[in-house]
């Protein structure tokens, strides 16, 4: 080690949990939500990580025995807290068989996810598995899995055979009923590998419905220096999020699960209501902030919702999204409104527009179609729901308002841009099914030429401005 650096961060010593969660897609956001709850919940709860694709976590985590830095990031300052959760973290491109092996351990009573919106290998527009995916055609072809959905399959494949009990399979995932959809990918898989198993996991599977709220930015190089200022030890890989946080879960766990109601965890019978609110008007908002406030020039959504014109189109947003809401048992959906806005504009918390933005055709059908399609069928006001779409169309078609180029992350990516690029921008994307079903397609067409012209004719920031509250 140099001189003058700080040692490593190191396990405190204390006794560290027992395994009982395998937890596929440890990323940021599961390392400041998930694992700071489990671990003030308490019981041996301990968790394996599993990244399903690159060894970057393993690699950050693994020399400093798998603990970690947490750091709220509240206005006067932030506070870490280390975190001892994750027992170990393993690749599963680089040994497929020990992560089935994780899977299997009877002691391991529940699987989490989080791998966003795409690791489902589903068709965001109808919620079914896609089976023409390479990932999931070689998982029906091959016992040693590729995507998420392959490793569920093939572990509960092997504790069937063992005549193990099954896991529960917890997504927390924000997808609008994760639980529901998790279940219909995972048994439409196994029908297409063994028809006996498909009807054991329909039978024996649990797969709870959750609701996750969080903000977690991502970690920068500054970030780490400043971390390791704060605690005098060298953390290859802290993470950083705000003071709030949400977990609402269904109660359906056949093999238990930790003792998350006594720490602040909402359980309840029915997630739907929770989960509507949160993807329509926290995840809504923040992809119309992402869209809207990347084409005006902010950076991150703190100096977006900073400009009266985010703002009061934001306003304007929720007065359009709130009537297709059931109101959650115990919420005041203005006064979560209320929350929201200051929660975005927290300056502590460096949410970049542009991170956001990505993967927006698997994010909009959740965060925005489903409020168009009600709010039309309802017959309301939907001008402030166009808008983002019109602004994801413009950013999709990979340049800026000032002509520069946009590095756009999705996995549609180069459909997208042509489409976007075409002599009718609106018809084209809205002719790609694997976002826009025909209906809503149809009926939102002439509507949305109207908005997107404006937008590319005014700027995003007058066209925001001119729909603000």
């Amino acid at each position: 080690m140099e001189a003058g650096l700080p040692d490593s961060v190191t396990p405190s010593g204390d006794p560290r949990p027992e395994v009982g969660i395998v937890h596929l897609g440890l990323g940021a956001f599961a390392r400041a939500f998930i694992m700071p709850w489990l671990a003030e919940a308490g019981g041996d709860w301990g968790v394996i990580g599993v990244s399903l694709r690159s060894p970057d976590v393993r690699d950050a985590l693994a020399p400093q025995g798998c603990v970690y830095h947490a750091v709220e990031m509240t206005p006067d300052g932030p506070e870490p807290q280390l975190i001892e959760q994750v027992r170990d973290v393993l690749v599963a491109p680089d040994d497929p068989e020990a992560v089935l092996a994780a899977m299997t351990d009877p002691a391991v009573r529940i699987v989490s996810l989080t791998v966003t919106e795409k690791g489902y290998c589903h068709d965001p527009a109808t919620g079914k598995l896609n089976p023409d995916h390479p990932d999931i055609a070689h998982d029906i072809a091959n016992a040693v899995p590729h995507s998420a959905p392959g490793y569920l399959v093939r572990a509960l494949e092997r504790r069937r055979k063992a005549g193990t009990p099954p896991f529960t399979v917890l997504s927390c995932d924000n997808l609008p009923h994760n639980g529901a959809l998790t279940r219909s990918v995972l048994i439409d898989l196994a029908h297409r590998i063994d028809p006996e198993l498909a009807r054991w996991i329909e039978a024996e599977v649990a797969c709870p419905a959750t609701m996750v709220d969080r903000i977690v930015p991502a970690t920068t190089e500054d970030d780490i220096a400043e971390v390791a200022r704060l605690t005098g030890t060298r953390d290859a890989a802290p993470v950083l999020h705000e003071p709030f946080r949400q977990w609402v879960i269904e109660d359906d766990f056949p093999a238990g699960r930790p003792a998350l109601d006594r720490v602040g965890v909402q359980i309840v019978g029915d997630v739907a209501p929770f989960e509507a609110m949160k993807l329509r008007m926290l995840n809504g908002s923040h992809s119309s902030i992402a869209y809207l406030g990347y084409l005006a020039g902010h950076e991150h959504v703190s100096e977006a919702v900073a400009d009266p014109a985010i703002a009061g189109f934001v306003r304007r947003f929720w007065s359009q999204v709130i009537p297709t809401l059931e109101t959650p048992e115990g919420e005041d959906l203005s006064a979560y409104a209320d929350a929201l806005m200051e929660r975005f504009a927290n300056p502590a918390i460096r949410h970049r527009t542009w991170q956001i933005a990505m993967d927006g055709s698997q994010k909009l059908p959740q965060r925005l179609l489903g409020t168009l399609r009600d709010a039309l069928d309802a017959g309301g006001k939907t001008d402030a729901l166009l808008l983002p779409l019109a602004a994801w169309i413009r950013y999709v078609s990979g340049t800026d308002e000032a002509g520069a180029p946009i590095d756009v992350r999705d996995p549609l990516a180069d459909r997208l841009r042509e489409a976007a690029n075409a002599d009718d921008p609106v018809g084209s994307v809205l002719a790609i099914r694997d976002v826009f079903d025909a209906d809503l397609a149809a009926r939102i067409a002439d509507p949305l030429r109207e908005v997107h012209a404006a937008l590319v004719r005014d700027g995003a920031r007058a066209s925001a401005a001119a729909r603000a509250d």
